[in-house]
């Protein structure tokens, strides 16, 4: 049951942000590969909600999670020059996953192709965050 626990507060934090679960995992004694994994999924499925559920549903989370217009015109930015695929490939590790995702439909992109390209730049940003996290590690260790 503990280890159950472990693995939904990665998933559970990694909706949010994925910046933090990865240290989480790694704090809970997680391996490097069960905590990428795990952080992935959980911004994926934050993604996956924020673009296919109601339009209500995003128009809170831009409400509640843009403090600062900066992030939203960097990522209008990013959509002008770099379309979807920079929109998704960038804003899981800028914005968070579920933000993105809401400033993507919001900016006109469509469901099935910015929800490929967040779960490409998720499944990057999960590895190279873990990566460099387990490095970060590994070289306190004596």
């Amino acid at each position: 049951m503990e280890i159950a626990l472990k693995w939904a507060s990665v998933a559970g934090v990694s909706m949010l942000e994925l910046w933090a679960a990865i240290p989480l995992g790694f704090a809970l004694g997680l391996s490097a590969v069960v905590t990428c994994v795990l952080s992935a999924v959980g911004s994926i499925l934050s993604a996956g909600i924020v673009i296919y559920l109601g339009g209500s549903l995003r128009a809170w989370l831009i409400k509640r999670m843009v403090k600062k217009s900066s992030k939203q015109s960097r990522m209008s930015r990013i959509w002008d020059k770099y379309g979807v695929i920079g929109l998704g490939f960038l804003s899981p590790l800028l914005t968070g996953a579920p933000l993105g995702a809401a400033i993507g439909v919001s900016l006109g992109a469509k469901p099935g192709k910015l929800m490929f390209w967040m779960t490409i730049g998720i499944v990057v940003w999960s590895i190279i965050l873990t990566a460099a996290v387990a490095v970060g590690i590994l070289s306190f260790v004596p």
